[in-house]
């Protein structure tokens, strides 16, 4: 374009020089004058041409000039900005990981001093009122007392694992919670299940100590999923006799008083007959949970004549009803589907009642996709079972760093050991 534009200057150009000489010539001059005043005219035009081009160079570099000037004056303040913004970054993260770390160690001392006190309790106790229950049966008292010895070293060696099971949305299965479980693993790495320590536990108050230490790891993992963005709860089970524990509530109301951002991700869990057998400290303690914005589920249900209104003042908000004893409990009453617990309410009906008193209904161990197309016209919106995934073992480098230091519960745990 540039050369096509020079060219018809250039001819432009040499018309003027041409109609110069031809005026001159027929104004009678000679035709050498006529010659010499076109190269003349011809010199004038390129050297007008010339400053012009020089002129219109000169105006677009100082033009390109300002606009990298006005570039890197955008540049500087972007760096600027974000210098700002890293440094904020910095100090913010550097500031969580103080706080943070500061948290967890609060949390590790507190965890400390209740298994410190449980050990002390378990020493001022005379051995022999320890196996009152069997005195006359010697080998019933060995058994019981190697599965106490066992979960006492499992403790100390930090053998307590975590696993987390979903719980889904019902027709979709998109997961909505986790329930967490513990698991203790012996010297072997054998898995025990909880059938085989729970009533060795329960009366040597040793569930206080395995109920904080999954506290312990639902708090961690509740964090890690928040940073990921993962909007899931948890069910983290926790007994009655922790909720009475004189010893060990205190210390549980502080770790959740500190982590009360995370109220909506924590759900404990007690079962149906120890909730309508509690007493008035575990009533209390549970409303001083609820005051922090923790809410409860009930499993292990029995029957379902239940107290919604109950369940509504103890905020509680979630009902597990295991799927075949749901389904037992269906039967008909001339055209109708109703509970044998509760004659007079239709069964479709059951969900929605519960509902109405904030209460929603999980139908858990789910193990065929027959019972899932049993219980959807049930109107129930959240299953848990193997048949929407098993309970799986957090990763062994998850676990590690929502795992409490091994040393505390060692070191208090050998005290007893050594007496």
């Amino acid at each position: 374009m540039r050369r096509l534009t020079l060219a018809l200057l250039c001819g432009a150009y040499l018309s003027l020089a041409l109609i110069a000489a031809l005026l001159l010539w027929r104004a009678g001059g000679r035709w050498d004058a006529g010659v010499a005043v076109a190269v003349a005219s011809l010199g004038v035009c390129f050297a007008f041409h010339s400053l012009i081009a020089q002129a219109i160079e000169n105006a677009n570099v100082a033009r390109e000039i300002g606009k990298i000037r006005e570039a890197q004056a955008i540049l500087i303040d972007q760096l600027e900005t974000i210098d700002g913004r890293v440094n904020a970054t910095v100090e913010s993260v550097a500031d969580g990981a103080i706080r943070r770390s500061e948290e967890l160690s609060h949390e590790v001392h507190m965890l400390e001093d209740l298994v410190q006190r449980l050990s002390v309790r378990l020493d001022e106790r005379p051995r022999d009122e320890r196996w009152d229950a069997a005195p006359r049966r010697p080998h019933l008292r060995d058994q019981t007392s190697a599965v106490l010895e066992t979960i006492r070293t499992a403790l100390a060696d930090n053998r307590v694992d975590l696993y987390l099971q979903p719980v889904v949305s019902l027709p979709q299965r998109r997961t909505m919670f986790y329930e967490s479980f513990t698991r203790l693993r012996d010297d072997t790495g054998r898995v025990m299940m909880p059938a085989e320590y729970l009533a060795v536990a329960e009366p040597e108050g040793l569930m206080t100590a395995i109920d904080n230490l999954l506290l312990f790891r639902c708090v961690q993992i509740v964090r890690r999923l928040a940073k990921q963005d993962r909007k899931i709860g948890i069910f983290c089970n926790v007994s009655t006799g922790s909720l009475a524990d004189e010893d060990f509530f205190p210390q549980f109301h502080e770790m959740l008083a500190a982590n009360r951002d995370l109220s909506g991700a924590l759900i404990f869990e007690v079962g149906q007959g120890a909730f309508e057998g509690r007493g008035s400290t575990e009533a209390r303690n549970m409303a001083k949970l609820a005051d922090l914005g923790f809410r409860f589920s009930i499993d292990k249900v029995a029957d379902l004549d239940l107290d919604l209104q109950d369940l509504a003042r103890s905020d509680v908000k979630f009902l597990k009803v295991g799927a075949q004893f749901m389904l037992d409990e269906l039967t008909e009453d001339g055209e109708r589907l109703v509970l044998k617990s509760q004659p007079d309410l239709a069964a479709e009906d059951f969900a929605a009642l519960a509902r109405r008193y904030g209460v929603e209904t999980i139908i858990e161990k789910v193990e065929t996709e027959r019972q899932v197309v049993d219980l959807l016209d049930l109107d129930i919106g959240l299953g848990q079972g193997h048949l929407f995934g098993e309970p799986r073992a957090i990763r062994d480098a998850v676990l590690a760093e929502t795992a409490p230091p091994v040393d505390f519960v060692q070191s208090s745990l050998r005290r007893r050991a050594g007496r």
